[in-house]
């Protein structure tokens, strides 16, 4: 039976290297009063040293201006930016001016992706794979930009069968993309499972795991039922034990998400990506314990 790891005592976490690379995701706010907040959280964060900041891009550009606003801000404090960039519901013509804006703006990096149509709009616009998208940018720009693009260990919700994930995986990394972030899970196995796949298939760029800090686990599961990352029922089971206990749901997930992290690492993953939600703490608490 499947249960929960318990937490060491702090002195037994590993430590696991100091040149563990990390990178950190935000999302742009809509207020300056969120602005200003994750001003206060990228300056704790940056004690971390992490590799870069990405800045994700809303479902057909809506957040175009935002993100471009707070990438801008991060370069100018002296972090590696990397802007996202989705291409379904754009023209060729909308993305050429927004690369030719990073150019300008010195950024180096990009995480190219298909995204999502946005509400209401029937057609994906004159790009519907990313892969379409990464050729476009190299076509554009050559290797101006270092390209990271989507990966899906438990394969893609919209995928109607593995091997058709897996070729577009490979249709994208073949197109000229440097490396590769996950979707965010909760089982080791199923991320090695995945390299194993894109290995054999011949494709040997970088994949980072993505790494969800749990606050709210109540948020998590709507959100993970949505985008088809799976939570294990286990951990289901453990979290929904909790109730409204906070403090307990807070302690469990940083129990899960360390040892998931320490998985990972011992088993050869190149680095870690946290999905921040804008908020410092628990992405600290998790690399603290790391030792990185």
């Amino acid at each position: 039976m499947t249960r929960a790891i318990p937490a060491p005592p702090e002195w037994q976490y590993p430590r696991i290297t100091m040149q563990t690379e990390i990178s950190i995701e935000f999302f742009p706010p809509q207020t300056p009063e969120g602005v200003e907040k994750l001003r206060a959280v990228r300056e704790k964060l940056a004690v971390l040293k992490p590799e870069f900041f990405s800045v994700t891009f809303g479902a057909g550009g809506s957040t175009r201006e935002r993100t471009f606003s707070i990438v801008k801000e991060i370069a100018a404090e002296g972090h590696q930016a990397a802007p996202h960039l989705s291409c379904v519901g754009s023209t060729r013509e909308n993305i050429r001016e927004i690369l030719q804006e990073y150019q300008a703006a010195g950024i180096r990096r990009i995480v190219a992706l298909r995204g999502d149509l946005p509400s209401g709009m029937a057609e994906a616009g004159e790009f519907r794979y990313a892969n379409e998208l990464v050729e476009f940018i190299r076509t554009e720009t050559g290797d101006h930009f270092r390209l990271e693009v989507g990966a899906y260990p438990e394969w893609h919700p919209q995928a109607r069968f593995p091997r058709d994930d897996l070729a577009n995986f490979v249709r994208k990394a073949k197109a000229g993309a440097n490396s590769a972030i996950t979707q965010y899970f909760y089982n080791a196995d199923a991320y090695f499972h995945f390299v194993n796949e894109v290995r054999s298939a011949g494709v040997d760029i970088p994949i980072i795991p993505g790494i969800m800090p749990i606050l709210s686990f109540s948020k998590l599961a709507r959100f993970s039922d949505a985008c088809g990352a799976e939570l294990p029922r286990w951990m289901r089971r453990k979290f929904e034990g909790y109730g409204d206990d906070v403090d307990s749901i807070r302690a469990f997930g940083l129990d899960i998400v360390t040892a998931l992290c320490e998985s990972l690492l011992k088993g050869g993953a190149p680095g870690l990506h946290f999905y921040s939600m804008n908020q410092s703490s628990l992405t600290l608490e998790i690399c603290r314990r790391l030792g990185i």
